[in-house]
């Protein structure tokens, strides 16, 4: 159990070589501070002392603590994330220009230039520099993160269309909200947005929408439907559900009825009609057996 050992009137650290194993295999310098601070803490800490000790955004801090929470090093409460920004952290053309002397910075400039096809401007730059520094996500992961997003304006809207460098921002608050600072995790996050991709294919032919691609609305929705575990069978069924309520199809009144099922843990077809069958009708009076009876033949 980690704890002070008073030696020599100092106080020591000790930490499991088992947690220290842990933190080095993770090989991430944020979760590895962030602990060490938490361990050195002799009182409670907020979120706010935290960025400030640790020179760390809320995103940084956020993807420092749920990699040690995936670990079971901590269990702490969600800290308080910041909206995207509408414009980056000021930068003066000074700080630009000691910022392009950065030999690392300078190639994420020149890939970025590269995979969109053009020479970045002032602004451009800014947010380049907004998800370097304010952001915290290191070079390699921004990389990955540029050629998702081109790759995904592509798919989307045809050859040779290239995303702004601010809607890559925007992605990439949304990678550091779900703790995206390392290669793996990008990598590991890209590998499952393929994989749901071919899997859209199937819920859509569920709703009848043919083999067309999903727009962005609807791939947020069919997202949060495997995000809730809804085959697509189910999803059918709600299809189905939704068409005799409605007279067509709607999206949000099919939603809320997945949305309904998963509150009340409802996961299969089997679950969803025992939910509906009346409860031993048999032994009801004949007014109530003949209701029931209606019911579950509306089933």
């Amino acid at each position: 159990m980690a704890g002070y050992i008073i030696r020599d009137r100092e106080k020591t650290l000790a930490i499991p070589a088992r947690q220290v194993d842990q933190l080095l295999a993770a090989a991430d310098g944020d979760a590895a501070l962030l602990y060490l601070y938490l361990m050195r803490a002799e009182d409670a800490v907020t979120a706010e002392q935290l960025m400030e000790k640790l020179s760390m955004s809320a995103l940084r801090l956020q993807g420092a603590q749920t990699k040690l929470e995936k670990m079971g090093l901590i269990q702490a409460q969600g800290l308080p994330l910041p909206e995207p920004e509408q414009r980056p952290a000021e930068y003066t053309a000074a700080d630009l220009m000691q910022l392009l002397r950065d030999p690392e910075f300078e190639m994420l400039v020149g890939e970025t230039e590269r995979s969109l096809g053009k020479k970045l401007t002032t602004m451009d730059l800014k947010r380049l520099a907004n998800l370097r520094h304010e952001v915290g996500l290191p070079a390699d992961v921004i990389f990955l993160l540029v050629r998702h997003c081109v790759e995904e304006q592509e798919r989307r809207f045809g050859p040779g269309r290239r995303p702004t460098v601010g809607a890559i921002e925007k992605e990439g608050y949304y990678w550091a909200k779900r703790g995206l600072f390392d290669q793996e995790s990008a990598a590991r996050y890209l590998r499952t947005v393929a994989r749901r991709r071919e899997q859209s294919v199937q819920y859509m032919a569920a709703l009848h929408m043919g083999d067309r691609r999903p727009v962005e609305a609807e791939e947020k929705y069919i997202a949060q439907w495997m995000d809730w575990g809804f085959s697509p069978e189910m999803v059918a069924l709600a299809y189905e559900k939704t068409v005799l309520k409605k007279q067509g199809m709607d999206w949000r009144y099919l939603n809320g009825i997945l949305r309904r099922w998963d509150k009340d843990g409802l996961r299969t077809l089997q679950e969803v009609q025992a939910e509906k069958r009346p409860e031993k009708w048999t032994e009801k009076p004949a007014q109530g057996k003949k209701k029931a009876i209606e019911e579950y033949m509306k089933w």
